[in-house]
């Protein structure tokens, strides 16, 4: 499994996130620029050109038409996926965190950080209404008093919003009435990274307390735990195997006390079944911060600490193997 090895950051990649087709993957990192490439051969398609800060997350909707970031500089934008070109700049009071598209990709959340005074909210925009962009003014702004959000995603339907925060508890907030509707505390630490399922019933949080949990979307019910020795920076669910994929490492600051081979720098596969590690996968010189699926399942990539996305397209044999229980 040769990976294609993808160099176009200059600091620690944050996000990555494949197209629904998944022929395009964008990267967002450190270094305040968001990159788009062919997930095919690697090639770099472009870059959006506007933040002046770190960007800490990026989404695109169902039909690959705009690009949403979110970014340390205290916006969030809009932009046209095929032109590059910035539509809609929000501006925030602090770091924006995570954001996202729901399924419409006409409403737009993103959640702010707990930073110089202000308080960490989860905003929702209507794109349809001129009128909220103009005057800056989400048609819905829900205060997170407790405990900062982490990490976000869109549940099933667009009807909610999967939140994980910082002391480890999942929130479904309502994208109606901003009201919480289910709340379960799993994780014991802060939750790092959240992903849906590709028909999103199911969810994978991945956790600083060393394991990954799979919940179910719309109960919140907890199924499997995934327990590894280190802290759990990402989490990906296959789309056409019972897999999951993780990635991790130390802290980035205790990076350089230790040799690659120590760092636990793989990915790591677990069968989502039985809960079982069956591979790992070496390659990033420093913790993995992010890893994604390809939506056919023929290929996974992650984005490490190094500033590097690799991509692997998976052996034959990987789709022959059978986990003996």
């Amino acid at each position: 499994m040769k990976p294609i090895l993808l160099q176009g950051h200059e600091r620690s990649i944050t996000q990555i996130k494949y197209n629904r087709e998944g022929d395009l993957l964008f990267s967002v990192a450190k270094d305040q620029f968001v990159n788009v490439w062919y997930s095919v051969n690697g090639e770099r398609l472009g870059t959006y050109n506007g933040h002046s800060g770190a960007v800490w997350c990026v989404d695109v909707d169902w039909d690959t038409k705009n690009v949403l970031t979110g970014s340390a500089d205290n916006s969030c934008r809009v932009w046209d996926c095929e032109t590059g070109k910035q539509l809609i700049m929000l501006e925030t009071n602090s770091a924006v965190r995570t954001c996202g598209f729901d399924f419409s990709g006409n409403i737009i959340m993103f959640s702010t950080d707990k930073q110089m005074g202000y308080q960490c909210y989860l905003n929702f925009f209507d794109l349809r209404d001129p009128q909220q962009i103009e005057d800056n003014q989400p048609y819905l702004s829900v205060p997170c008093s407790e405990s900062k959000i982490t990490s976000a995603v869109w549940g099933p339907l667009g009807e909610f919003v999967i939140a994980g925060h910082e002391n480890g508890e999942i929130n479904q907030f309502s994208a109606k009435s901003g009201e919480i509707l289910k709340k379960v505390r799993e994780h014991t630490k802060q939750i790092n990274d959240i992903q849906t399922a590709i028909d999103l019933t199911m969810f994978i949080t991945a956790s600083k307390d060393s394991s990954a949990k799979l919940f179910d979307s719309a109960s919140l019910d907890h199924i499997k735990t995934f327990k590894t020795e280190r802290p759990v920076n990402s989490a990906a669910i296959s789309p056409i195997m019972d897999h999951v994929v993780m990635g991790g490492g130390q802290e980035a600051m205790e990076v350089t006390t230790t040799s690659t081979r120590i760092g636990k720098f793989e990915a790591r596969f677990f069968h989502a079944a039985y809960e079982e590690e069956f591979g790992r996968v070496k390659g990033h010189f420093g913790p993995i911060n992010c890893v994604a699926f390809h939506p056919d399942g023929k290929s996974y990539s992650s984005g490490g600490e190094d500033g590097y996305v690799r991509i692997h397209y998976f052996d034959p044999q990987y789709f022959d193997f059978e986990l003996e229980a």
